[in-house]
């Protein structure tokens, strides 16, 4: 149903929407950025590398950012019109790709904590049910709130806006469940991940050796305490909006500036950190594998620097 008004009453409204689609744009540019700065680097350790399933996580969580921030710009924007229909497959989409994309990060961080734990099958099934149990739940409720929502086209003073709602409120409710079992799911991830890297930090210092392993796992926690960290960022951030009148303290305008920063944490968490955790393990591999190149290449030379000097002496 498509509602056409030119009262005054709806230009905070429209101002609001205005500036909520600014955040919009500013986690496409946060998310195009991202994707500029690494793309040399993407072309070299991912596209150029022998694939792998870690090759297309990657990619496909890489481009469904991409084209999800591209769709939220385009549907933000006052000036295009959508039909009810279409306002409504974009809803979909912006409920069904983070939720795509949170299972496939899980999926990477599974994989690490598997390697960090020397293949260990009853670390991968733990991990695996845990992970299933979360994502089914959410599942459930990103169905519940598909089936739910309404949308409503608006025409306000020439500008053309997309109204959506929930009901009943209890899926709201459960929508924010779902982001407490994701906090209880990546804080057993990260105690799984220091415990093991404390443990190895230990052998590695009673035999006095470090090394390659010693850095492997430092590399590994490093981008894992970032991830942590910008997840429960998020995470808080979303549970503040749901369970606290803040949106309710402040003004109209207040609440889409609250709501568009976290459009902006969201796409930063998902899309441009998530990614991050492959490359910055390629990035580490090559580095390893240069270093070694060259050490090779300083013996090759030494070793005939002294074979030269051992022949002339000789002669």
């Amino acid at each position: 149903m498509t509602m056409v008004s030119n009262d005054p009453a709806w230009w905070p409204t429209i101002n609001a929407n205005r500036t909520f689609s600014y955040f919009i744009v500013a986690a496409c540019v946060v998310m195009t950025y991202d994707w500029a700065l690494t793309f040399g680097r993407e072309v070299e350790l991912i596209w150029r590398q022998r694939w792998s399933p870690m090759t297309v996580l990657y990619l496909t969580v890489r481009y469904l950012g991409i084209l999800f921030a591209v769709m939220n710009m385009l549907a933000s924007v006052s000036t295009i019109l959508l039909s009810d229909t279409v306002s409504l497959i974009l809803s979909m989409v912006w409920s069904w790709t983070p939720f795509a994309a949170f299972a496939m990060v899980q999926v990477i961080i599974i994989t690490r904590l598997h390697a960090m734990y020397q293949r260990s099958r009853k670390i991968l099934i733990f991990l695996i049910v845990t992970s299933l149990a979360v994502n089914i739940f959410n599942g459930i409720v990103t169905v519940l709130m598909t089936m739910h929502t309404s949308g409503e086209e608006l025409i306000l003073s020439g500008t053309y806006l997309c109204s959506l709602s929930y009901n009943p409120e209890d899926v709201t409710f459960l929508y924010a469940i779902t982001w407490i079992f994701f906090i209880a799911w990546e804080v057993v991830a990260l105690c799984l991940a220091v415990w093991i890297a404390l443990k190895h930090f230990l052998e590695l210092r009673q035999h006095s050796a470090g090394g390659i392993i010693g850095n492997c796992f430092a590399v590994l926690i490093k981008s894992h305490m970032v991830h942590f960290t910008s997840f429960i960022a998020v995470c808080c951030y979303m549970l503040i909006l749901n369970f606290t009148p803040i949106l309710s303290m402040v003004n109209f305008l207040d609440s889409y500036i609250i709501s568009g920063v976290f459009q902006i944490l969201q796409v930063v968490q998902t899309f441009v950190l998530g990614p991050h955790l492959i490359l910055g393990v390629r990035e580490y591999h090559a580095k390893l594998v240069a270093d070694a190149d060259t050490a090779t290449v300083m013996t090759s030379i030494a070793f005939q620097e002294r074979l030269h000097i051992s022949t002339g002496r000789g002669v």
